[in-house]
């Protein structure tokens, strides 16, 4: 089968990583933090379960639903060339990928294989972000490229967009895909202030089609006026959009709930918003 063009350099994103200088990841917290919330809301047990990320001692090694407790093993994403990490054996229960599918060039292919690790009835979840996260960002850069040089560079990575995750799920062969979206807005002291924050928590630009002229003092001056201009707040701060989509669904199994098939029903719509009427 022919490989999809690579959208994203996943050596060089290993090595931002590898030099990160932040050691608090408020992104990473956050999803963790929503993750413990919807482990909690399960009445499940998961004897066998996986958790990616890009950050290896940030995941958890236990996991907590409202019925069991229970071991993850722990892999990093970003640990090399390959998108896939190498998970020992098959047959898990739960499979957790937190903030790596965003960075993944062959998505359908990714969700595949992490669906084929999974025994019947095991659950997949995904945190990644969204298509509107550093939205802001992104267009000040694209205002800014056309001033200075005259033209557009893709300096803000793309990112899946919601509309498309229940498809995607659904061609990897899971069962009841559900996909929702947590909006959070985040406010910095200025554009430089998130710029440096980004590249301390190794977010640089991971685009293989990436500029190849460095971000000059003109260029970054003129991205910070045009983020201000456009999404500066009256103190003088300037906001930022993180968008997570979490992503979730099961291997299919006779146990789950079914769909009645088309003409099965024994009372008509009709009927029954008739008997509703006073």
């Amino acid at each position: 089968m022919t490989q999809p063009p690579a959208i994203f350099d996943s050596a060089l994103v290993a090595r931002h990583l590898a030099r990160r200088t932040e050691s608090s990841d408020f992104v990473t917290d956050l999803v963790l933090a929503d993750l413990e919330d919807r482990l909690a809301a399960l009445i499940r047990e998961f004897p066998k379960a996986a958790i990616i990320g890009p950050d290896l001692e940030k995941l958890p090694t236990i996991g907590r639903t409202a019925s069991a407790t229970f071991p993850f093993q722990r892999y990093a994403a970003f640990a090399g060339d390959n998108d896939m990490p190498p998970l020992e054996g098959d047959n898990y229960n739960l499979v957790v990928s937190v903030l790596h599918l965003q960075a993944i060039n062959d998505v359908p292919g990714y969700l595949a294989r992490l669906r084929a690790k999974l025994a019947p009835d095991g659950l997949l979840m995904i945190a990644a972000l969204g298509g509107e996260t550093l939205t802001e960002l992104r267009e000040a850069f694209l205002a800014a490229d056309a001033q200075v040089f005259g033209g557009a560079s893709a300096r803000v990575a793309p990112m899946i967009q919601v509309r498309d995750a229940g498809a995607l799920l659904q061609r990897a062969g899971l069962a009841l895909p559900v996909a929702d979206v947590e909006t959070h807005v985040v406010r910095y002291s200025s554009p430089f202030a998130l710029m440096a924050e980004l590249k301390a928590l190794g977010a640089s630009n991971p685009l293989v089609d990436r500029a190849k002229r460095f971000a000059t003092p003109a260029l970054l001056s003129a991205a910070a006026a045009a983020y201000a201009e456009r999404d500066g707040d009256s103190d003088g701060r300037i906001r930022a959009t993180l968008e997570v989509i979490w992503l979730s669904g099961w291997v299919p199994h006779e146990s789950q709930q079914q769909p009645l098939k088309p003409g099965s029903a024994k009372t008509r719509l009709g009927d029954a918003l008739g008997a509703l009427k006073p």
